[in-house]
């Protein structure tokens, strides 16, 4: 290679540097003079009564991560098929564990399953699925994965730059260091993986001692899924998910990317589809594909599986979450079926 040919990276970083190209570290963080930068200081500050200088010193910390901008192009839950993800959370070690967490935590569990009619299996199993049981809670900072999608993501750059300033005002009403505080790669946090603003609206103070912990106390984690789903509209005992029964014709055609409950029993089976256990004609459902490695696959969700699916709006994370559920459960209650 020439010289002249090497020293181009090197004109192409400082020019970078120099008119701060979206995406490109500005040496120790983002450029602030960037005018969508600074109408979002003048806004939020304004909005929420903030210091400006104080957001300003906070953003002026961040630092640009361009991995976060490829990691969200390709989340598992949209490019794996259902048995190749299913596969990623039914292990033998995620369900033994599970049962073993939910032994640890058992008291605590129940009471909270108790006061707020959600089965302690489905508290475990959210936990088990976002952070291996409080062990994998991300390792980016907070900060930097809500700058980097707010300003150098486009497709979602409203509903990052939201969570950024629910971020902010986390900051000042509770015990988060904005500057410490590791989450991840989209700006989820603790052990239950709450945005900013899902940690400021549905996070409940579990253990009644006048704060909401998510990193690091397991009532205020247990108390605050339960919360997030009862405020979503879970049904305490209901059903989350059935397997189907086809008649030899069905006529039916899915959308794989369908989440609402478009369909009841009674026009399920109109169309061919059974569920596999005995429901009221009018109950609502959502049919939803569980595709096998030997082929299509199909079963219904009811109204709590829409729930799950509020907590991550994927079909195979909701499948993923009642899946490890029910093994935990029968684990914990003295069966325990292959993963």
């Amino acid at each position: 290679m020439t010289r002249s040919l090497r020293a181009i990276p090197v004109v192409i970083a400082l020019f970078a540097a120099c008119v701060g190209l979206p995406g490109q570290a500005q040496g120790v963080g983002f450029d602030l003079t960037r005018p969508e930068i600074r109408a979002f200081i003048d806004e939020a500050s304004k909005r929420d009564k903030l210091d400006r200088a104080g957001v300003q010193k906070i953003l002026a910390k961040a630092e640009p991560q361009p991995k976060i901008i490829e990691l969200m192009t390709r989340p598992a839950e949209k490019v794996s098929p259902w048995w190749e993800y299913r596969a990623r959370f039914m292990t033998e070690q995620r369900i033994a564990e599970g049962a073993q967490f939910w032994r640890q935590h058992r008291e605590v569990l129940e009471r909270i399953s108790l006061e707020r009619g959600v089965a302690p299996e489905y508290i475990v199993a959210i936990i088990g699925v976002e952070t291996f049981y409080g062990r994998i809670t991300g390792r980016f900072r907070v900060l930097d994965a809500l700058m980097t999608l707010a300003f150098d993501y486009p497709p979602r750059q409203d509903f990052f730059r939201s969570e950024l300033e629910n971020f902010l005002l986390l900051a000042k009403e509770e015990e988060v260091d904005p500057l410490k505080a590791l989450g991840s790669y989209a700006g989820a946090m603790g052990a239950p993986q709450f945005m900013p603003s899902s940690y400021r609206n549905f996070a409940v103070d579990g253990g009644a001692d006048g704060k909401r912990n998510l990193f690091k106390d397991w009532d205020d984690v247990f108390a605050s899924i339960a919360n997030y789903f009862r405020e979503h509209g879970w049904q305490t005992g209901a059903p989350v998910l059935a397997e189907t029964i086809l008649d030899p014709d069905p006529v039916f055609q899915i959308d794989p990317r369908n989440l609402d409950l478009n369909e009841t029993i009674g026009s399920l089976t109109n169309k061919g589809v059974r569920a596999s256990v005995a429901m009221p004609a009018d109950t609502k459902a959502v049919l939803i594909s569980a595709e096998q490695q030997d082929g299509p696959a199909y079963r219904i969700g009811f109204n709590n599986f829409y729930v799950i699916t509020r907590y991550n709006r994927s079909v195979r994370y909701g499948m993923a979450v009642h899946d490890l559920a029910q093994a935990v459960s029968a684990r914990v209650h003295g069966s325990a079926p292959a993963p």
